[in-house]
């Protein structure tokens, strides 16, 4: 009996290339915290990462794509954070949930700060540059659509009657993006801004 033959699978990345992408991501990473994004080139990271411009260039087009794929990497580790906390609040009534998962959303912590100070040095860059602009409008998107499901899986009650997930997604974003220039240095100022910006957030959302 003739069997057909087995259809081939997609085409995996070599594990090799899925190495040395990481490497230069994790380099690069502590590159840009340390010296920041303009003040690091591709060479510093080429050799931080142990490799050539030619590994460089066939994982990522340029320095920018690269940084992205950072924030994309954050973004992501950022929402698997979140998902545990909601998880945990579920026997908390719904004001309470509202509150912690606001609060969680506009918070700074700490180890953070480096990150925040790329990601705004960054965004002004990208301001002034309508594609780059275009791109980091596509990485919002992401992460707001993200953030948006995770409101209608677990608090809808914060999605305002005539307003949409994605909406009070937005909101919550620009917020945490206001606090982010704001509260950097941390400090007492920091948290009574955090607070503040909480309690307004979860009355005006639920």
């Amino acid at each position: 009996m003739n069997s057909s033959p087995a259809q081939p699978s997609a085409p995996r990345p070599p594990r090799r290339r899925v190495h040395t992408r990481a490497r230069i991501l994790s380099a690069a990473g502590e590159l840009f915290l340390s010296a920041g994004y303009a003040r690091t080139s591709i060479e510093d990271i080429c050799t931080a990462a142990g490799y050539t411009r030619g590994a460089f260039y066939s994982n990522f087009t340029t320095k920018e794509d690269l940084v992205l794929a950072l924030f994309d990497e954050k973004a992501a580790e950022r929402m698997t954070e979140l998902e545990h906390l909601a998880a945990a609040a579920e026997q908390l009534g719904p004001a309470e949930r509202a509150r912690r998962l606001v609060e969680a959303l506009l918070r700074v912590e700490a180890a953070e700060t480096r990150w925040i100070l790329l990601f705004l040095e960054f965004r002004l860059l990208a301001a002034r540059t309508s594609e780059l602009s275009d791109r980091v409008a596509a990485h919002d998107r992401t992460v707001t659509t993200a953030v948006a499901g995770l409101l209608e899986r677990v608090l809808p009650e914060l999605v305002p009657p005539g307003a949409s997930a994605e909406q009070a997604a937005e909101v919550i974003l620009a917020a945490r993006e206001g606090l982010l220039a704001r509260t950097t240095a941390g400090g007492p100022a920091a948290e009574e801004l955090l607070s503040a910006a909480t309690a307004v957030l979860t009355g005006l959302l639920g």
